[in-house]
């Protein structure tokens, strides 16, 4: 039975941008603040309590970015403050031609990816490790039954623990394009990837994911 992994995505991020939106909107900064560029370029001269300004301004969209590759509260507070220090030490490098949240975007991203790599799961699923109502879920969706409701909540879940078993690019490139709702163009950039590579990476990480969802419609029939 061939699952639909569009289907599953297009069900899982029901809500989900709606989050990134209210992370972008609580980074409006007021008129009395100093820019970003000045803040970098104080931090730069010498004035390292500059820099909290700035982190405490994007500190909510990074820990958003980071939830999105890490369960555990304790690998997400790692893998931030992690990206903090990475931007406070590497904060010379940031040249100023395009906005500073795309940079930073792109350091708190590697940092991520770097996790994963580090901290790959196994890539073979364990049918104990689901519940019998996400593979009745998984079973109804896969054979097309209209009679069955359409669950954003355990697609979330479906997906999540998925993603857990792909690996670290394919995780990367399906969180971008598809949770995020990210264009080609913008993953290239982000990840450094030219156009191309990004959609041959997309193509083997929906196949890959396909895999996994089958595996599990297999082992729900034993």
């Amino acid at each position: 039975m061939r699952v639909d992994v569009s289907a599953v995505l297009k069900l899982s991020v029901t809500g989900f941008r709606t989050d990134i939106a209210l992370n972008a909107s609580e980074q409006t900064q007021p008129a009395t603040e100093p820019s970003d560029a000045e803040l970098i370029e104080a931090v730069l001269r010498g004035s390292p309590s500059s820099f909290e300004p700035l982190i405490r301004k994007y500190q909510p969209r990074i820990f958003a970015t980071v939830r999105r590759y890490a369960r555990r509260e304790s690998e997400i507070e790692d893998i931030a403050q992690e990206v903090f220090l990475k931007t406070f030490q590497k904060l010379h490098t940031f040249r100023g031609q395009a906005p500073f949240e795309h940079w930073l975007m792109r350091l708190t991203l590697r940092t991520c990816y770097d996790f994963l790599r580090a901290h790959r799961r196994r890539p073979e699923i364990n049918f104990s490790d689901y519940a019998m109502p996400d593979t009745d879920w998984l079973q109804h969706l896969a054979g097309q039954d209209d009679s069955f409701p359409a669950d954003a909540s355990m697609a979330r879940e479906v997906v999540q623990l998925v993603f857990e078993k792909l690996s670290p690019r394919s995780r990367l490139v399906l969180t971008l394009l598809e949770l995020e709702d990210r264009s080609v163009k913008e993953v290239a950039s982000l990840t450094g990837w030219s156009v191309s590579l990004v959609k041959v990476q997309a193509f083997r990480a929906r196949a890959e994911m396909r895999k996994c969802l089958e595996q599990m419609l297999r082992r729900s029939q034993l």
